[in-house]
């Protein structure tokens, strides 16, 4: 494997974005790698606010139906943790492969704030009748992500 990948997001058999990264470590499930903000300008949800110069250290594993995204401002501020709740990642050709489920977590840098976010999205994609396992998944990836959140250690506890 190489010091550089490129992580490329599905969604409904399309690719979502598409990105470079650097790989941080590789513990042959869990991939880590660290990008900026790869999409265009600001993105504000309201909530938070993903920029240029931001850094995303992101966490994918092959074995679980999520992604989390660990935001920093450029001057090393934590803003939180972005989840995306995504079938397990694959790895091929340099390029790390994950599916959007539409499910989402966001968890302030301070733990007060833990939003569960595009739950109407999901409903309408009509996952659960083409794929009614792949849906339960995806659900109990969502609440396994939000009860770790408001663990003692939170988010970082998953990931040490």
């Amino acid at each position: 494997m190489t010091d550089r990948l490129t992580v490329a997001l599905v969604k409904a058999g399309r690719t979502k974005i598409r990105y470079p990264a650097d790989l941080v470590a590789d513990t042959g499930d869990r991939l880590t790698v660290r990008a900026p903000w790869a999409a265009e300008g600001v993105r504000d949800f309201g909530f938070v606010r993903f920029e240029p110069g931001d850094v995303f250290t992101e966490h994918f594993w092959r074995s679980r139906w999520y992604a989390v995204k660990e935001v920093r401002a450029g001057d090393g501020r934590l803003k939180g943790w972005y989840c995306d709740v995504t079938r397990p990642a694959v790895v091929r050709d340099g390029e790390i492969v994950v599916e959007d489920l539409d499910l989402d977590l966001w968890v302030s840098a301070d733990g007060t704030s833990v939003l569960r976010l595009d739950e109407d999205e999901f409903a309408a994609s009509g996952l659960a009748a083409r794929d009614p396992e792949a849906a339960a998944q995806a659900v109990r990836a969502l609440d396994a992500l939000e009860a770790e959140a408001m663990t003692s250690t939170g988010l970082p506890g998953l990931l040490a």
